[in-house]
């Protein structure tokens, strides 16, 4: 595709990005410019476009306000030691999408016009591309319904849009163990629903929970599936492993109501190279709880792209007589530790890639 490039006219000052680089937060930034193609009926896409980050104008019969088809991506761009940029596993992240696209009766993009959107908006940006540390620019893909109309159709317009926020730790603190708070008011998911899609609606549908989880002390909610109300889905915004005395590692199988994150995948191949045994296979509640009791259960923790990887400290649950019940320890497992290393030293570059896992979006 052939694009307009129409640089920001007055771009954050050196200085300033200094600032924020040193501490960005996660989400709360965001880079000079962003990009957007246009598909409608007909022609397909069309009309791509990195320019200045701003306000986008929208009819207030916006397809998207009033019928919620919208989906994203989330991922990251990292800078190697000798100054190139790369992302990891952007076809995973592309065939997710589509596949969300397909879920939401939107159009399908083209998987090397996802990787050259990233690439586009990433050479506009790349000064924010941080060297400190363990610091990524987190690329935000998403796609919205911008037909101007009111009736239950497939809208005949779309916007396919990426920004990109400089990011550090998603949790505050930094890697700590999490307490979890598992919701008994909430379902996230059901079979046949939009659970396997990255939608903005699925995660609407999780903030009361969420708020239910901070009001407990908790950082995050464990959402159980919605028909036996006693398998372990996923959290709020992350996947779950469980680490087990018998020497496997254990993850939820997605089934169409959990989100397939790309991390989760990819820990379970990384798993093997390091002599571990991750299998996938349901995991009650109950079996929670009392393998902790037992010690068959070592350790838990979450993934996903923002978090990467987060111990779990704590499960704490609302008991019938309306006490609070928890299990768990406050320490951060070998396991999770080598895991979380693991797949952070592929990312920057740390230690050779024998997957092909990262993609180079700019040279040195």
């Amino acid at each position: 595709m052939n694009y307009t490039i129409k640089t920001h006219p007055n771009p954050t000052p050196e200085t300033r990005r200094a600032e924020i680089l040193a501490n960005p937060g996660f989400g709360k930034y965001f880079t000079d410019h962003m990009l957007s193609i246009t598909w409608t009926a007909g022609q397909g896409w069309h009309s791509p476009v990195v320019e200045a980050y701003g306000p986008i104008s929208l009819d207030p019969a916006c397809a998207t306000l009033h019928y919620a088809q919208e989906i994203f991506e989330g991922m990251k761009a990292y800078r190697h030691a000798d100054g190139s940029i790369h992302t990891f596993r952007p076809a995973a992240n592309s065939a997710r999408f589509n596949r969300s696209a397909k879920r939401l009766a939107m159009p399908e993009i083209p998987e090397e016009i996802f990787i050259e959107a990233l690439t586009q908006l990433v050479t506009a940006d790349r000064a924010w591309v941080s060297t400190n540390g363990e610091q990524s620019l987190y690329l935000r893909p998403f796609m919205f319904a911008s037909e101007a109309f009111l009736g239950v159709r497939p809208s005949n317009e779309y916007k396919f849009m990426v920004i990109a926020s400089p990011v550090g730790s998603y949790f505050a603190g930094g890697i700590k163990p999490v307490r979890i708070w598992l919701s008994s008011n909430y379902t996230r998911a059901v079979r046949g629903g939009t659970g396997s899609a990255k939608c903005g609606g699925n995660y609407a549908a999780g903030l009361a929970a969420q708020i239910e989880a901070k009001e407990n002390g908790c950082d995050q909610v464990c959402f159980i599936d919605a028909i036996e109300r006693k398998w372990v889905e996923e959290l709020g915004g992350m996947n779950l492993y469980f680490v087990m005395k018998n020497g496997t590692i254990v993850t939820p199988p997605t089934g169409g109501t959990i989100l397939e994150g790309i991390t989760r995948v990819s820990i379970f191949e990384l798993a093997k190279d390091m002599g571990l045994n991750p299998i996938e296979r349901p995991i009650s509640i109950d079996e929670w709880k009392q393998s902790i009791a037992s010690g068959d259960l070592l350790e838990v923790f979450a993934c996903g792209t923002a978090a990467v990887v987060t111990p779990v400290g704590r499960l704490v649950w609302e008991n019938a007589d309306g006490s609070k019940g928890e299990a768990g320890t406050d320490q951060i497992g070998d396991v999770t530790l080598r895991i979380r290393n693991g797949l952070m030293d592929v990312q920057y570059g740390r230690v050779k890639d024998t997957r092909g896992w990262m993609r180079q979006l700019l040279p040195a």
